[in-house]
């Protein structure tokens, strides 16, 4: 095996290990965190505002539960539609 430097190890190794180059997972990773962002936002006025965002936090946590779950190998449905999804508390 080549030893590709720091470069390939900070920039490339992670993104061929799932699958993906550079871009493709630049676009995957922040797709995802701005969806944390967003979500953890409506959290924060939720918890000042409670009648606010009652189901956004779940529903953030849900969906990108479910994405990342889909995008592994062999992959069926929506996690979160699975009979033993189901969450002890909602947000």
């Amino acid at each position: 095996m080549a030893n590709h430097g720091p470069l390939h190890r900070w920039f490339r190794a992670h993104p061929e290990s799932v699958g993906e180059t550079y871009v493709e997972h630049f676009g995957v990773a922040s797709s995802f965190g701005a969806k944390m962002i967003a979500g953890g936002l409506a959290c924060m006025v939720h918890a000042v505002l409670p009648n606010f965002f009652e189901r956004t936090g779940s529903n953030t946590v849900k969906a990108l539960y479910s994405k990342m779950v889909s995008r592994q190998p062999g992959a069926r449905r929506p996690a979160y539609d699975e009979p033993q999804w189901r969450p002890e508390y909602e947000i």
